[in-house]
């Protein structure tokens, strides 16, 4: 087995089919399908179950292609570490929230980039749950998500506290008479939200249970849709100042339990950390 029978296996797992895998990997099907044969002695079991319309990981497949993931992030680290000698070099994948990517983002660039020139920072804006799993995956490098967090695998350093607060139109009705009416219009992202999960259970706390969601993948668009009248939302109370300060929109505080919100930088506690990533998690634990 060596590092390039991984990246086979990798590749046939994430198509679904031994031909893909090929175009991929820039081989013939033949060699991928002697590679995987090759794997499946080694380990003395099937990693892959195979149909006519389909390939799948066996449960067996499913423990190699952790393990799989592990090592080459192992090997990447090492020649990153290695190469980069005294000078700083790298790319670092950082997952985050919508608003965190808003708010702290171009911050985050600036101040990182003053600091460490060589290391290019790419974030990815997804669900809560969506990046979290890109970090256990090794597809992120660390990632900025709401408290809290069970994963295990999964070191945390505390990076702000922030207050919510529920959006209405400042041309409607008030709020008490917008959840008097049903059904209530409310305007979230996508399942796996903070956001949402906080609007819905403080819904869920008024007794609320019959509204109407419009789903929306932007502050932007969010901000647009509640100016208009079109529904209710919530978003942290910096977003709406920082930004949005001269748009016709009218905020109601939380209590504080559904109010709070506190941001952490996760990131994996197995094996060694490249120098970047060093870098970088010093840089947010020094802001403490």
């Amino acid at each position: 087995m060596n590092i390039n029978d991984l990246k086979i296996f990798e590749a046939v797992a994430e198509s679904g089919s031994f031909t893909k895998a090929a175009s991929t990997m820039f081989t013939v099907q033949s060699n991928v399908t002697a590679r995987i044969k090759s794997l499946e002695d080694e380990f003395k079991t099937q990693l892959f179950s195979r149909t006519s319309r389909k390939v799948e990981l066996t449960s067996e497949g499913m423990i190699l292609m952790q393990y799989s993931k592990q090592i080459q992030h192992l090997v990447e680290e090492a020649k990153n570490n290695i190469l980069s000698g005294e000078n700083i070099r790298g790319c670092l994948k950082i997952g985050c929230i919508e608003t965190t990517m808003a708010l702290k983002v171009p911050e985050i660039l600036t101040s990182f980039d003053e600091k460490y020139p060589g290391i290019e920072l790419e974030f990815k804006s997804d669900t809560r749950d969506a990046v979290l799993s890109g970090v256990l995956d090794y597809r992120l490098d660390a990632a900025f998500v709401s408290a809290p967090v069970n994963a295990k695998g999964l070191e945390k350093i505390c990076i702000k506290e922030e207050q919510l607060v529920i959006l209405t139109s400042s041309k409607g009705p008030n709020l008490q008479t917008l959840i008097a009416n049903e059904p209530l219009k409310i305007v979230v992202f996508d399942e796996g939200c903070i956001f949402r999960e906080r609007l819905e259970s403080w819904l869920s706390h008024k007794g609320i249970l019959n509204y109407k969601s419009t789903t929306l993948n932007s502050i932007e668009g969010v901000i647009n849709f509640v100016e208009a009248g079109l529904g209710i939302s919530i978003l942290p109370e910096e977003i709406i100042s920082k930004y949005y300060a001269g748009r016709d929109i009218k905020t109601y505080g939380l209590n504080k339990q559904l109010g709070t919100m506190n941001t952490i930088l996760v990131f994996r506690k197995d094996g060694p950390q490249s120098k970047a990533l060093q870098c970088f998690i010093e840089m947010h634990a020094e802001l403490l």
